[in-house]
């Protein structure tokens, strides 16, 4: 993760781009940390999330949920209770935590932006947009129940989220603007000042003027049943990792990480 301060603009850069910023453990942690330290200094009073290279996020590392290094949730995530204490812990609560954040944030979003890694750009309070971006959630193909906060029907509208969801489509930046997704597209090569630009307009607001206008937004949201209906989400999703179905998907995905591994190793004998 890096970590800036501009002016009155915190920049939260995920910095794993040979892995496109797929969301280990290391780099959640590191979110949640890089967030705390920009609540903790009064100078900042926006916060833009932007991911290194060429790809904002490709969602959840899959590689560490099944693959051979354990992380520190590594034994955990061995039985039903233990995923369940994890994914609240690791994705819920802290993506709640950004979404709640006191300051406006602004995700500054380029290349892939799936899945989870959606999931995390629909966090921030508004999206800014290079036009080479493309958002998807192709999980369903995978077995389970989209991610862990269902917010394509937020973000899209139910219609649109059902055949998004459904068929694994992608949206290009021009039509995420379309549906709403995204607040402003700028060309791919002038992301960082397009976000600058947008982000020292909100800047001109007093902190505190900005923070109750944010809340007051969100408890619109929440009494439309946002909150409730991630909750419900979040335990369907929990549900379905747990069937068969799903169980068989993800041990395949093992069988299929080990085979590489033993290939990566003997490839030159």
């Amino acid at each position: 993760m890096r970590y800036e301060v501009d002016g009155p603009v915190a920049w939260i850069t995920m910095n794993r781009p040979a892995a496109a910023n797929a969301q280990n453990t290391a780099l959640i942690d590191a979110l949640d940390a890089a967030f705390d330290r920009a609540d903790a200094d009064d100078d900042v009073r926006v916060v833009v999330l932007a991911g290194a290279g060429k790809h904002w996020s490709a969602g959840h590392d899959l590689k560490e949920l099944v693959g051979p290094e354990p992380d520190e949730w590594a034994a955990m995530r061995t039985n039903l209770e233990g995923k369940l204490r994890h994914e609240r812990v690791m994705y819920f609560d802290r993506c709640l935590k950004i979404r709640d954040f006191r300051k406006p944030t602004i995700a500054s979003v380029q290349g892939k932006c799936v899945a989870a890694g959606l999931m995390l750009a629909a966090m921030c309070d508004l999206i800014v947009a290079a036009d080479d971006a493309v958002f998807q959630n192709p999980v369903l193909r995978m077995t389970g129940a989209g991610v862990e906060l269902l917010v394509e029907p937020w973000e899209l509208g139910i219609r649109k989220a059902k055949e998004f969801l459904w068929t694994g489509m992608e949206l290009d930046a021009q039509e995420a603007w379309r549906l709403g997704l995204v607040n402003r597209v700028v060309a791919s090569g002038e992301l960082r000042e397009g976000t600058r630009e947008l982000a020292d307009k909100i800047a001109l607001v007093p902190p505190q003027t900005a923070q109750i206008m944010k809340d007051s937004i969100n408890h619109v949201a929440d009494e439309q049943g946002q909150r409730e209906s991630w909750k419900y989400h979040f335990m369907v999703h929990q549900w379905m990792s747990g069937t068969d179905t799903a169980l068989h998907a993800m041990e395949a995905r093992k069988q299929k990480t080990s085979m590489k591994d033993v290939f990566a190793e003997h490839k030159d004998t």
